[in-house]
Formats: C-alpha cells, structure tokens, sequence
C-alpha cells in the first residue's frame, strides 16, 4: 500500500466496537477521532451493520449514477433533504468529500457562468485539483501546479476582506463554517451573515463545506443551522456514509438541473450512490435523528472544556465534539500523539496546525470516557517539564 507520509501511526488494528479500537495483541485504544469524524455511532453499530448485510443480500453495484432506481439511496436522499429547509433538497452522491466540493465547483460555473472562486485562507476541501486549488497553503499546492487560476482569499471572520471582494465574476464562495485542518476554528455570525449579503449582491453562489462539521458533529444536523444563514449548495462527506465511503452534494432542484442538460451527465460516478453505501448512510442517520438528543454533545463539549485546564494547554477552539485542543508549542505534536497511544488514547493532529490534537470522538462518547480521556491527557502534559 502506498504510503502518504514517512512516518505513518502504523498501528494494525484487528477490530473495533464502539468507541474502541483494538489491536492484534487485544490491546485497546480510546477513539478520540472517529476516523477523522467519520464514525459518529462509533464502531459497529448493530443497526449499520445490519443494513449493510441486508442489502449486500439483496445485491451490490448493478450501474452507474443515476440510470437505474435502488430504494436505499431513494430512501436516503428523502431523509436527508427532510433535515434541511427549503431549498435544499436534491441530493447527489458522489464518493468522497473533495469529489464532492469538484462537483460543487462544476455546477457553480454551469449556474452563473463564472469562473472565479471565493476560498478562506487555511482551508482544506479535498486533494483533487478543484479542492487543492482553494488551498492557499504553498508547501501542499505548489508541486501540483498549474492550478485552477482565479481564486480569491479571505480570512475567517474578516469583514474587510469580504469588502473587497470583486462585485462581479465570481462564480462562488466555499467556506468552511469550522476551519477544522486549522485546528477547529469557529466562525461567528457577523461573516457568515455578511457572505452571504455579498453573494445575494452580486448573483454569487454559497457554498457550506460540511464535510467534518454535517450530520450532527455540531449538535444540529448541520452547523448551519445556527447562524440564521441557508446556503446554495451543502456538501456532506465522512459521518454521512456511517463508516462507509460516501459524500453527496446537495442543493435546489432547479440547480441541480444544470447537470442534466447541455451537457448531458454534467456530472457523472460509476460508484457514487452504490447500495451499500447508501444502505449504512441511511441506518445511521435514522438512528441519528432518532437519537441525536440522547448524545448530550453539548454537555459532552462543556466536560471535554472544563476537564482540559493545564498549563500546557493553551486554550480549546471548535464546537460540539470537533475540538482541537491546543497545546504549547514547545510540545511536537507527533511525539506528544505517540505518547497518547502508549497509553491507549487513540487521537491525531491538524494539517496546519502543528500544536493541537484532534478531539472528534463517536458522538456516542460517554461521560465517564471523556473524564478517562482527558485524565491521561493530563497525566502525560504533567511529564513534560520546560
């Protein structure tokens, strides 16, 4: 298998149940991270695994996107756009958060015509060559040149940068409401609000990048929900296949026709919607929606910030259970992470930011493991001595 880094956590896990990972030697490992927010029922779940197993039964991949009707992403889709208002309720399944930010990309130029991007300074939407383009970081971008030209920068919750934006041109701005390869930076409601005052200005589409923050990692099924603010395009990704590769686009019906016509299959996926998928994404945000009140996250957010007060500890930033707590940056991370795992707490860093770790466990965390979690943090904090 191709390696992305030279130094990978290689660990080899042989199960996993609940918010445990386990290791070939019955060693067990904390998940504070839940496959980088992806496992939000932690690991498992009975009713997932059901749906999965039921549907493998009745069959697998018969064809492309869209060219056939299989219940399950029919389902899917429905339950899905009955979580948001109005108009976002036409759902497109793709593979992978960046597949689904391209997508996104593709159908803003269709819509408006335009070819300008609007992007926040530190972000992080996928690896392909659409995504990587709203990446302004060098050290991840400039090997990969040329990229998609016309990209315009601006930092979270800054109102001068919104300012001076072009008022014509750009097809759309993507923003993540959480920067969360930044290390779980929160935007407030004054810029959300002003985005979106300037694309109604300027006939720009909003677009909100979900991927880590969607499906209940915030408390609301989507963090939007809590600024007031309804934008064009959503793009869901990770927690949204319950465990399973999947992501989805999802806008209005008169949008999402761009993709229909002139050209025909504007956008196309052998694989996205597979049944299977779909069957896991719809088992888990049944008992999601069901249940989501019962996870507290919350109150879970208040213990993991009022547990984790040390010298060492700078401050937390984020919302409900996608925290990053970050730490004094005498402290290398990576090291720091291997000490975690020694002693069975199983977390990870950000892409830029080098002094926090990651704090997005299963949702389904209790209170009693966060005080376990947090307990170690502090112990391996307290061996440091500067």
């Amino acid at each position: 298998m191709a390696q992305t880094t030279p130094a990978p956590i290689a660990l080899k896990i042989d199960r996993a149940e609940g918010i445990y990972l386990f290791d070939e030697l019955g060693n067990s490992y904390l998940d504070l991270i839940s496959g980088i927010s992806v496992s939000s029922l932690g690991h498992q779940h009975p009713s997932v695994v059901q749906a999965i197993k039921d549907q493998v039964d009745k069959h697998m991949h018969i064809m492309v996107y869209g060219e056939v009707i299989h219940d399950t992403p029919a389902q899917f889709s429905a339950l899905l756009a009955k979580q948001l208002p109005e108009p976002l309720k036409t759902v497109y399944f793709v593979n992978s958060g960046s597949e689904a930010i391209d997508a996104a990309m593709k159908l803003a130029k269709r819509i408006t015509g335009r070819a300008s991007f609007v992007a926040q300074d530190l972000a992080y939407h996928g690896s392909g060559q659409g995504p990587l383009s709203l990446m302004n970081d060098p050290y991840f971008t400039q090997r990969y040149r040329p990229l998609l030209n016309n990209i315009y920068y601006i930092k979270q919750n800054d109102l001068v940068d919104i300012a001076q934006l072009p008022a014509n041109g750009v097809a759309a701005v993507i923003v993540e409401l959480i920067q969360a390869e930044r290390g779980a930076w929160v935007a407030n409601e004054a810029y959300i609000k002003a985005l979106r005052t300037y694309c109604d200005n300027t006939g720009t589409l909003l677009i909100f990048d979900e991927i880590q923050t969607g499906v209940f990692r915030t408390g609301t099924f989507a963090a939007f929900e809590s600024y007031g603010v309804i934008p064009d395009m959503l793009v869901l990704g990770k927690a949204v296949g319950g465990g399973m590769p999947l992501a989805c686009l999802i806008a209005s019906p008169e949008h999402m026709r761009f993709f229909t016509d002139r050209p025909i299959l504007g956008h196309i996926t052998t694989f996205g919607g597979h049944p299977v998928t779909c069957a896991a994404g719809l088992a888990s945000l049944k008992v999601l929606s069901q249940q989501v009140n019962s996870y507290q996250i919350a109150e879970k957010e208040g213990l993991f910030r009022e547990l984790l007060q040390h010298p060492l500890i700078v401050h937390v930033q984020g919302k409900g259970l996608l925290l990053a707590c970050h730490l004094d940056p005498r402290i290398e991370i990576i090291a720091f992470n291997q000490r975690l795992l020694a002693e069975g707490i199983f977390t990870d860093w950000f892409l830029f930011n080098q002094n926090a770790i990651r704090i997005a466990p299963p949702l389904i965390i209790e209170m009693e493991q966060i005080r376990h979690a947090c307990g170690v943090i502090l112990k391996v904090l307290d061996r440091y001595s500067f």
